[in-house]
């Protein structure tokens, strides 16, 4: 399920920052753009988490780790429509 995810969100246009495949940070945009640029750049990160339970059950967090203040209320939005948008994703797995 990790690599999946991982997968996923490559194709996305994420990329794996910090970590490993199942514990790790992923990074799309230009957080330094985003500050300066405001809303006009996007930028989201999010750390995935995958727990294997029993053979029939697994757990995959997603926790988006910025806020999108840096791009005011539009920024803030993005951040949250690109969150909606990986859950549908991630609910694909």
């Amino acid at each position: 399920m990790a690599n999946r995810a991982n997968e996923l969100l490559t194709k996305q246009g994420y990329k794996l920052v910090q970590g490993e495949v199942g514990n790790a940070t992923y990074e799309k945009g230009d957080r330094t753009m985003r500050i300066l640029f405001g809303a006009f750049v996007k930028y989201n990160k999010i750390q995935v988490l995958a727990t294997a339970g029993t053979e029939s059950s697994s757990k995959l967090v997603v926790d988006r780790k910025t806020s999108g203040m840096s791009g005011g209320l539009i920024g803030m939005n993005q951040v949250k429509k690109e969150m909606e948008s990986l859950s549908q994703l991630m609910a694909s797995i």
